[in-house]
């Protein structure tokens, strides 16, 4: 297994929040370039004990050696902590981390829209009541989302998760239900699919672009 180094992010948040450009940065003025605390190896355990599954490598070595949320993509990574003995994220979006449906797999390995599966709206009445709740139990069933783990929010209800359960177990997946774009992997500039450290680090080098660095 290739060890994941990743001794340099903690100098480099340190140094973006000193730029000047670094409130520029979007979602900047959210997680405000604060890194928390990293992860004990016991409390680790802990965690993917509850969880019943082992987070995939990258974002647990990240959780071990650099921090448990704060500074990242977007508005920032989602905090985990302990809350009353259980362990939970936190933040716009982070309630959408259902702990029992992590474990169940995240069956897709290509893009899919939900919207796909909705018959054509009617114009008006009663039919088209009836097919609003039907696009929502469509649209937002949790059946969609289980082994996503969700990390960070863009804004009017976007968000990117990792995989931990299934086929695409270590990708880095969005979930565009509130625009009826549905899933998506993420991908790197060569297509290939983007894993949690490609994630990261390409916000890191494009903050660094973007607060002048």
């Amino acid at each position: 297994m290739t060890k994941i180094d990743w001794s340099d992010v903690r100098p480099r948040i340190a140094a973006l929040a000193g730029l000047t450009g670094a409130a520029e940065v979007f979602g900047a003025t959210s997680h405000g370039w604060h890194l928390a605390e990293s992860l004990t190896r016991d409390e680790l355990a802990e965690l993917e004990g509850q969880l019943g599954v082992e987070l995939p490598v990258e974002y647990r070595s990240f959780l071990l050696e650099v921090s448990r949320g704060g500074a990242g993509p977007a508005y920032g990574l989602f905090p985990v902590h302990r809350l009353d003995e259980r362990w939970t994220w936190e933040g716009g979006g982070a309630a959408l981390n259902d702990r029992e449906a992590l474990v169940r797999p995240f069956a897709h390995i290509r893009a899919f829209n939900p919207a796909d599966e909705l018959p054509p709206r009617p114009e008006r009445g009663r039919e088209e009541d009836a097919w609003w709740e039907l696009r929502s139990e469509t649209l937002f069933d949790p059946a969609h989302s289980t082994g996503l783990l969700y990390l960070c929010h863009l804004g009017c209800a976007l968000y990117e998760a990792l995989v931990v359960s299934g086929p695409s177990r270590g990708q880095m997946w969005a979930d565009d239900t509130a625009d009826e774009e549905g899933f998506r992997p993420l991908q790197n500039p060569d297509g290939s699919r983007m894993t949690f450290a490609d994630w990261y680090r390409t916000w890191l080098c494009r903050s660094e672009r973007a607060a002048g660095a």
